[in-house]
């Protein structure tokens, strides 16, 4: 006894002893589905096959046939020949020899400064002001000249350091 889809119950198929696999009527839909999902995985598979061997094919018609590659070999000059020995003691005077890596320049900006170079200028000002109000007041006389005389020799101390 077979139990029959609905499609084959509205269609009046009439099967005698007929397998379910080989009728359309007698496959249920999740088989069916099966089916038409392996045939077009099948077909995905071939295309992508044939698209790898037409590449390969396309490498190998690319590729030019070299042939013996011996005289080349022999001409070329050896690697040692090439390259100078080095040796220890070679490659020590050759980092002494080194022109020092220049650095990049300290930002200007006290935002852009990282917080050592914050403290280091703020510490060299500080010194400087100290110094700055020591001098006036040996000078009371004339502050304004004071305060000109030492912008001075900032100035001539900035000049010193910039271009070194």
């Amino acid at each position: 006894m077979h139990v029959f889809s609905t499609e084959c119950v509205k269609y009046q198929c009439n099967i005698v002893d007929a397998h379910p696999s080989t009728h359309s009527c007698l496959s249920p839909k999740k088989e069916k589905m099966k089916e038409r999902r392996d045939r077009w995985l099948n077909k995905i598979s071939s295309i992508k096959l044939a698209k790898e061997q037409q590449v390969a094919q396309a490498k190998r018609a690319a590729m030019p046939v070299v042939g013996d590659m011996r005289p080349l070999a022999d001409a070329l000059p050896e690697l040692c020949q090439l390259i100078p020995a080095t040796t220890r003691t070679s490659r020590k005077a050759s980092r002494k020899n080194r022109v020092p890596v220049k650095k990049k320049p300290e930002p200007t900006d006290f935002s852009l400064m990282k917080p050592a170079q914050k403290r280091k200028l703020l510490e060299s000002e500080t010194s400087r002001f100290s110094e700055a109000v020591k001098n006036l007041a040996h000078s009371k006389t004339n502050p304004l000249a004071a305060i000109g005389e030492h912008l001075r020799k900032r100035l001539k101390q900035e000049e010193e350091q910039g271009p070194s």
